[in-house]
Formats: C-alpha cells, sequence, structure tokens
C-alpha cells in the first residue's frame, strides 16, 4: 500500500493541494470545478523533487510553506520551493530560492521555470498580450498536423476547429520580451474562469529588460520563464565554477484566479487579470514574503538622476526614453549575457530623468542605452546601494560611438530590426493571428524562405538615396534556398562620393540586433567573395532569432575602418556577405548601418 500525503493551502476562494514531500501542485478547487490543473503529466517529469516539508507560518490571515529540494550528486543546488497564500486573496504566490555553498561541485543550468498546465477540455482561449489573445488549437491538432523545420512548428491539417485548418502553431510566436511579460493566461469559457501568471517585476530575470523569452503555447501551458537561454543561446548558460557559492530568490509570481458570476462575456476575464497585474506592481516589492533572502522595501534603496547623450556631431540632449539600470559589474552591454545576479531596469523621461527604486543593496555598474543612438553606455566608477538610501547622480553624459560625420544611414539605431521589410508569409504557412498586425509580422513561420522567393538568383542592392530601407531591405541577411542545400548571400549598398579625403579613414558602423553562427565579411569596391575581406566578424551569435520569430536576438557593435585609397570619387559598392552556410537559419539581422566621413575638427 503506497501512502500519499498531501498539503492545501484554503483561503475560502480556493483551494490548492500539494504533494507532500515532493512539493508539486495537484489540484486547485475554484469557481465550481474541482480541479483546474491537468494531472496527466508523470511526476518524475514535473522537475525539482521536494525532499522534505515545512510550514513556515499559518494563521487565520497568511500561510507560507515550504518544500526543500536538497543538494543531489548530480544535482549540485539547493532549492526551497515556497508557495504563499493570503486571506481574501483569489490565487496563490510561489517562489524559490536557489542556494549554493562553498566547496560544491561544477554546475551549468540553462533554464529555470514554473510550469502551469490548465485542464484541456476547459481552457481555451490564450492571451498574451490585447493584440495576442485568441481560442487556440487544442493539443492532439499538433499531434495530427505536420511537423515542419523544427519540432515545435506544426502545420494543423485536420484540427477539431475547422477554422484553424492550415495555419502553422508554433510557441515560439507568443514570445515576448520581459518588459513586456507581467501577464499572461488562459481562460475556460464553461465555467467562465480565467488562469494567470502574473509577474510584477523583472529583477530576478536575466538578460535585462529586451530579452525574450516563452509565456504561454497550446498545451494549454502557462509559464513562469525566469532562466533560459532562449535568444541569445550558450552566452546565457549559467555556469557555476567548483566551490563557487550563490543565492538567488526567483520571485515571487502570482497565479491569479478570476471568473464571472451570472451573465457576461468571459474574455472580459482578460481586462480583469491586466487590471489584477497593476495592483500587483503597485505592491512590490511584497512585504509578506519571509524569507531571510528576500530584502523588504526597507531594506532597499533607490537611484535617481539625468541621462545626456553628447554625440559630437550634434549638441548635447536628453536621453529621451533611454533604458537605464543597474546590474552586476562588468563591461559595456555585458548586461545581456549576465545571469546569476539581479538587474534593475527603468525608461527614461523625455528629459531623460529617470529613477530606479527598490534596489538590493549591493555594488554596480550603471548601464544603458538609447534609441536614436549606437552603442552601450557603462558608468566610470560603480554605484554602492544601501538600506533606505537614495543616490542622486545628477547629469550623467553618453558619448555614443563615433569617428566622423554622417554620411548616409540605413535602418533606425533601436536594437530591432522590425523597421526594415518583413515579407508576408507563404499562403499555405500563415498565423492568422498575425495576418493584419503590420507589427508583428515578423512572427510568422518560414520567412527566412521567402528571401529566395524575392531573390530567386541575385542578392538585395541598395542604393543610397534611393533605396528606401522599409521596402528595399530584407529583415534578415538569411541564407539562399537552392534544392537541399544553402547558399551564403552578398548584399550590395552602393553609395556616392563628391571628394574622397586623401590619407584619411571613413568608418562603417554596423550595429546588429541578432546572429546565428554568422560570419559577416565587408568589403569595398570588390564583390568577389573568394578575395580576403577588409573586415570580418568571425563566428558569432547562436541566438536562432530567426526560426524562432524574434526580429532581435543579442547586439553587436562592429566600427569598420576604412582607408580611404578603398574608396573612389564617384559610385561605390560596399558588400556583405554573411559567409557560414552549414546551418539552414544562419543569418544575421541588422540594427543599423552608417558610414561616417574622415573626422574634422
Amino acid at each position: 500500500m503506497i501512502l500519499r500525503l498531501q498539503a492545501m493551502l484554503d483561503n475560502g476562494i480556493l483551494q490548492v493541494m500539494f504533494s507532500v514531500p515532493e512539493g508539486f501542485v495537484t489540484r486547485i478547487r475554484y469557481g465550481g470545478l474541482d480541479n483546474l490543473f491537468d494531472n496527466s503529466k508523470k511526476e518524475s517529469n514535473r522537475g525539482l523533487i521536494g525532499a522534505s516539508f515545512n510550514i513556515i507560518k499559518h494563521n487565520q490571515d497568511y500561510a507560507e510553506i515550504s518544500f526543500l529540494c536538497p543538494r543531489s550528486s548530480s544535482v549540485p543546488l539547493q532549492v526551497d520551493k515556497r508557495f504563499v497564500m493570503l486571506r481574501g486573496s483569489s490565487g496563490f504566490y510561489s517562489y524559490a530560492v536557489f542556494k549554493r555553498e562553498e566547496g560544491w561541485p561544477a554546475l551549468a543550468v540553462s533554464q529555470i521555470r514554473a510550469v502551469y498546465k490548465p485542464r484541456s477540455d476547459k481552457f481555451h482561449y490564450m492571451a498574451i498580450s490585447d493584440k495576442i489573445r485568441r481560442i487556440m488549437p487544442m493539443p492532439q491538432d499538433r499531434e495530427t498536423g505536420q511537423p515542419l523545420a523544427y519540432k515545435e512548428a506544426v502545420l494543423l491539417t485536420n484540427p477539431t476547429n475547422p477554422a484553424l485548418k492550415g495555419e502553422v502553431d508554433d510557441k515560439y510566436q507568443y514570445a515576448c520580451e520581459d518588459k513586456d511579460n507581467k501577464v499572461v493566461g488562459w481562460i475556460s469559457f464553461d465555467p467562465p474562469i480565467g488562469m494567470w501568471v502574473v509577474t510584477p517585476s523583472d529583477e530576478f530575470r536575466l538578460g535585462g529588460p529586451v530579452k525574450q523569452d516563452l509565456t504561454a503555447h497550446v498545451g494549454p501551458t502557462l509559464l513562469a520563464m525566469f532562466h533560459s537561454t532562449h535568444y541569445a543561446g550558450e552566452d546565457l548558460i549559467m555556469s557555476f565554477q567548483n566551490g563557487e557559492p550563490w543565492t538567488k530568490v526567483f520571485g515571487p509570481h502570482f497565479v491569479h484566479l478570476n471568473s464571472l458570476h451570472g451573465k457576461g462575456d468571459p474574455i472580459t476575464l482578460w481586462q480583469k487579470a491586466k487590471d489584477e497585474m497593476v495592483k500587483e506592481v503597485k505592491s512590490w516589492p511584497y512585504d509578506f514574503v519571509l524569507s531571510k533572502d528576500f530584502p523588504k522595501a526597507n531594506q532597499r534603496g533607490s537611484i535617481l538622476g539625468r541621462l545626456l547623450v553628447n554625440d559630437r556631431f550634434q549638441a548635447p540632449k536628453p536621453a529621451d526614453s533611454a533604458w537605464i539600470g543597474l546590474a552586476t559589474p562588468g563591461d559595456a552591454g555585458s548586461w545581456q549575457i549576465e545571469m546569476k545576479g539581479y538587474q534593475f531596469w527603468t525608461r527614461a523621461d523625455a528629459d531623460g530623468r529617470f529613477l530606479i527604486e527598490n534596489i538590493h543593496n549591493g555594488t554596480y555598474s550603471l548601464y544603458a542605452w538609447a534609441p536614436g543612438f549606437i552603442g552601450n553606455f557603462k558608468s566610470a566608477t560603480n554605484v554602492t546601494i544601501n538600506p533606505g538610501k537614495k543616490i542622486d547622480l545628477g547629469d550623467v553624459v553618453y558619448v555614443p560611438p563615433r569617428v566622423g560625420p554622417t554620411l548616409w544611414e540605413i535602418g533606425v539605431p533601436d536594437r530591432s530590426a522590425a523597421e526594415f521589410f518583413v515579407p508576408d508569409p507563404s499562403p499555405n504557412l500563415t498565423n492568422r493571428l498575425f495576418v493584419n498586425d503590420i507589427h508583428d509580422k515578423y512572427r510568422q513561420y518560414g520567412l527566412w524562405h521567402r528571401y529566395t522567393d524575392l531573390y530567386p538568383e541575385h542578392d538585395l542592392i541598395y542604393t543610397v538615396g534611393k533605396s528606401d530601407f522599409r521596402k528595399d531591405w530584407f529583415f534578415a541577411q538569411v541564407l539562399r534556398r537552392r534544392g537541399s542545400t544553402y547558399q551564403p548571400t552578398t548584399w550590395q549598398t552602393v553609395f556616392h562620393i563628391n571628394a574622397v579625403t586623401p590619407n584619411a579613414n571613413y568608418t562603417l558602423q554596423i550595429a546588429l540586433a541578432s546572429a546565428t553562427q554568422s560570419e559577416l565579411q565587408v568589403r569595398i569596391n570588390n564583390p568577389d567573395s573568394s578575395k580576403s575581406p577588409l573586415f570580418t566578424t568571425r563566428m558569432i551569435g547562436r541566438d536562432n532569432a530567426i526560426a524562432r520569430h524574434g526580429i532581435h536576438g543579442l547586439y553587436w557593435l562592429f566600427s569598420v575602418n576604412i582607408p580611404s585609397s578603398f574608396i573612389r570619387t564617384g559610385d561605390n559598392t560596399i558588400s556583405l556577405t554573411q559567409f557560414r552556410n552549414s546551418f539552414a537559419f544562419s543569418g544575421i539581422m541588422y540594427d543599423y548601418l552608417r558610414l561616417e566621413g574622415p573626422p574634422t575638427s
């Protein structure tokens, strides 16, 4: 006989059952349903298994319980899974304290997440944002569909909902930037119930505010993503050396349930969930969390200041809408691949002023980047945060990379390829959710193949002063398909110089929004790719944003020095070759290109 122990949190609004000591949520009773969860997944596939159970605190207003997952021989890591329920709250909170002690063996971690599986017979409507929400395919629709270029992408050939026939479903189509990933969920129409994951803070996430990650997808599946290599690749594997200690709190996030009483449109539960999210964000940092590793508001500090941009050939100006943040000290831009510490970001106002509150104690570098300017800012000195202290940094000046005046530019420096030409998808490979949305066209499947359709024999040629990058610059420099093989591509930019400055240097600034197993080679007035290039990036990038429907991955900036002897009076051509072709999805996305003339006084 097997004796199965359970723990239950019950505040009169909902009941949540947990397996003991494993710490798996096995049942949620709410809104007339005995269980909102799908429990078909085997426990052996549910992740970290608790070995001990402890009641941290329990009274009529508050309950916090703990399931401790101890270090094992295969995973030298201790995880304390915590769950909290409050009186009068329609939901429960969850967080986890990850810890390594000195002397523990080396470890590599590629993903940390919490996964919730609502019942597939009830929850059919998914909501990620105001634009990305609808009735979704069923799990069996994917099983009967046609697999495409990678396992996550499936063409629905015989769906239970005939309206979805011929569509592509892929969980990466529903990814979003962490700054926008505050509430996602599913709705049941009968009974009208919503289940939502609310993440009120990004401080414990990695890679900064524009790091992209998964949200929710067919299953139905709800994700609280804390750490992953998505849209960045191996650079974001969390690697610990032998003996390296570490502690970090992931969360809390809030699993919120809402419902309609009487008649009404169940989809209004999405708006109610957004309203709840706003309340949770205002409540951060939560004052009820009992782990000593989670600092309360009075144990945190803040900074304020104003960021100005001095671009040398312009008058200094406020960094309107710049992203400004504190993260572990490192090189400029290192926050993109920083994952062990905490990050605290905000956006400057039109005058460049910023305020970052609720910062953990510690020493950080101040980082920033500003739309309209290339490069990464890092403060000359580190910032030390102390409890209850507010630091006024005054005016902080960012001098972005620049050598000479602008001769021409292509694109907008905003770390995204969204402003370039994104083609319509193949008619038989669409997701109709994005067909009429010009801002999300890049989420369609198979756009990398559309380059070959549009340029079957000859590559893209862009003429400065005549071409329009919104129409004539393909959003990604991908390979040309030739049967079962793929060929490197060379894009040409033609420009005119009235008079070349002798014995001087020009500069080509190349900002990349993404790179996947690529090598960008630059040649001037020499399109022959068999000849040595003037410049090469060598192999860069593993973010796979092209295949994963992301309009950007990691940001790269290269400043290419061009001696004036390479440039001639009259028409010139810069050839950009993506040289690597061993991987079908090898390619780059440009953020911005700028040719600068020789420096002037």
